[in-house]
């Protein structure tokens, strides 16, 4: 099948005019409406109705355009990877003071040159961010799907690494004087995590995480941002929250507030990467080979059910022993 009438096919549906896909493409509008008409006959289905307006697409169209969109974008990760002076790396993070940002930033740093954009993608549910890769709109992402068998058929989820949760307190709370913390200590305070959406990763780990140790996990309010939070935590003799162990966090210093370890077990949050399960884009194996290398946790360490296992094939570009 020839790939650039798909190519065709896809920037005339996006755009639902003939002309604008020839302008993008830098062919003329006769080339593009041949293109897709042999594709059609190909095919033996009609994929566009002609409009006043340029061109929609008809119910065989729009069932054929997923699958025309991931081939053209295996396309272009096929040339890519071969390429010199390819696009940079994109990768998706929770947020840039996250330990996802924090561990590419340790990254970047060792491997001076190295072409990476860390994006944030403002999507909470973690199949919204399986669908980005699945489309090309990034490379990969640190998101957990909990149900394996919803993720989309060309994205392939990997155990990336684990984050031991602390305890953040102000001055003023009856822990704030603990160098370290049993979960079990944690029963009857109230931890304040505003803003856990619905269908989050973050909603299955608390929910998981409250009902194993019977914790008092309260997702009330709205989330005004870290420094709201912190502001409460300071003033505050009886609110806590959890915090990863890699997260970057600043607050002024007269907060006084406390990064408490838990430990007996260690609470781990885990953290997955989602990427495409075929011709992932080439600079994603150093950053998986540097994941590798981070430190274990303790053997006495807290996991959800669904935290997935370490991929055990060492020549798969996303494994991590």
């Amino acid at each position: 099948m020839d790939t650039e009438a798909l190519r065709s096919f896809v920037r005339a549906a996006d755009l639902g005019q003939v002309g604008h896909a020839a302008a993008e493409l830098g062919v003329t509008q006769q080339a593009v409406s041949k293109r897709v008409a042999g594709l059609e006959r190909e095919l033996g289905v009609h994929l566009f109705t002609r409009t006043a307006r340029g061109v929609e697409l008809t119910l065989d169209g729009q069932a054929f355009l997923p699958h025309a969109r991931a081939v053209v974008t295996g396309v272009d990760r096929a040339v890519a990877a071969v390429r010199p002076g390819s696009r940079a790396l994109r990768v998706d993070v929770l947020g840039l003071r996250s330990a996802q940002a924090v561990v590419l930033h340790d990254y970047w740093r060792s491997h001076p040159g190295t072409r990476l954009d860390v994006v944030t993608l403002k999507v909470e549910d973690p199949l919204l961010a399986a669908a980005a890769v699945e489309s090309g709109e990034v490379d990969a992402s640190f998101r957990t799907v909990v149900d394996r068998s919803a993720l989309p058929r060309g994205v392939r989820m990997v155990h990336a690494f684990e984050s031991p949760l602390e305890l953040l307190v102000g001055p003023r709370h009856p822990l704030a004087a603990a160098r370290r913390l049993t979960p079990s200590r944690l029963r009857e305070h109230r931890i304040w995590v505003p803003g856990i959406a619905p269908r989050s990763e973050w909603a299955e780990f608390y929910h998981q995480l409250a009902t194993d140790f019977d914790l008092r996990i309260d997702a009330a309010g709205p989330n005004f941002g870290n420094e709201v939070l912190q502001d409460t935590l300071a003033d505050s003799p009886d609110v806590a929250t959890l915090v990863g162990a890699r997260d970057r966090y600043t607050w002024p210093a007269h907060y006084d507030l406390r990064r408490i370890p838990i430990a007996g077990p260690t609470i781990a949050y885990p953290l997955s990467l989602l990427h495409p399960d075929a011709n992932p884009h080439p600079g994603l194996r150093p950053v998986v080979d540097h994941l590798r290398g981070l430190p274990c946790l303790p053997g006495d360490t807290w996991r959800p059910s669904w935290a997935p296992d370490p991929d055990p094939d060492p020549d798969d570009t996303t494994t991590r022993k």
